[in-house]
């Protein structure tokens, strides 16, 4: 899915699952985004929260059908979080990652997801040990943004198909970084993610999800996501240990206690989209446009690496 391509999204408004409530008055909205919330029955005390991000041309219900994350928590526990953009704020319904006011601590967007997070975590007793932040596309190049530049409200984070922090203040270099061409040196992204925020450690933890054969976003972004994120947690650039899963490659950074800091998933020959397995055992969500079936959730498996099953 292209972060501005105007081909129509799952037949747009026409959701048939939507689950989600309005979350209203969460205070400041400088980014001028919507918000949308699903509360589990019987949502346990301490519960985690998990902030989506819905991708370009989408919206948050068709993001949770596709995905299955109002099934995850009612499985796990959780609530859920759905910030939405809005077309006045940008016509193809993605989130503005490349703007400079958007990609700032305490400006834009950012700001007004931060906002949502603190009324629900307020409302909810949401435990703040346990906040994560996960997006396809321009939902997930903002994911960067707000692991970056609020990297102490985060437990971990997962970006799936999007692009690095910093790689981009402008529309026209966003369409070059997307196709993975004359994105800033290693260093410099390294320096920019450093720069975001005072916050000093620890880090959040991520998991990176991108598809081969994407041509939208292309992989190489993966590449620069995790080389960001390998120096933030001064890991070597050897993987600790590799793994297949679903038949597909999946590599694990850790620290010296052993402990899982960084995974990649790179979905062999997929394009550009989150992945999905919706049939037979430990299977979520409907595939669509953008919503591929692949044999493996991308969904199922964030929330267990994050440890949300065993909560």
């Amino acid at each position: 899915m292209n972060l501005m391509d105007p081909t129509t999204y799952m037949g747009a408004s026409q959701c048939q699952n939507d689950r989600l409530a309005d979350l209203i008055e969460f205070g400041p909205n400088p980014g001028g985004l919507n918000a949308k919330i699903y509360i589990p029955e019987n949502l346990p005390a301490d519960a985690p929260l998990v902030v989506v991000l819905h991708g370009s041309k989408q919206t948050a219900a068709e993001y949770d059908m596709g995905a299955g994350w109002s099934e995850i928590a009612d499985q796990y526990g959780v609530a859920l979080l759905f910030p939405e953009q809005q077309r006045v704020n940008n016509l193809m319904l993605g989130f503005n990652w490349f703007v400079p006011v958007d990609g700032h601590r305490d400006a834009g967007e950012p700001l007004s997801i931060l906002h949502m997070v603190e009324k629900v975590v307020s409302d909810h007793g949401i435990d703040r040990r346990r906040i994560f932040i996960t997006g396809l596309s321009s939902g997930g190049a903002m994911t960067s943004v707000m692991l970056a530049t609020y990297p102490e409200i985060f437990a971990g984070g997962a970006i799936i198909a999007g692009l690095p922090y910093g790689s981009a203040a402008t529309l026209s270099a966003a369409l070059l970084r997307m196709k993975g061409l004359g994105s800033p040196t290693a260093e410099q992204l390294e320096a920019r993610l450093r720069n975001a925020s005072v916050h000093e450690g620890p880090w959040p933890t991520l998991s990176v999800w991108h598809g081969s054969g994407d041509r939208t976003v292309y992989p190489s972004n993966a590449n620069a996501i995790l080389e960001q994120w390998r120096a933030l947690h001064d890991l070597e650039k050897r993987p600790s240990s590799t793994y297949i899963v679903n038949g597909y490659p999946r590599r694990v950074w850790s620290d010296a206690e052993g402990r899982e800091l960084i995974e990649e998933y790179s979905i062999t020959g997929m394009g550009h989209g989150t992945p999905l397995k919706t049939h037979g055992k430990n299977s979520y969500g409907a595939s669509g446009d953008y919503m591929l079936e692949v044999n493996i959730s991308s969904t199922r498996h964030i929330a267990d690496f994050w440890g949300l099953s065993a909560a």
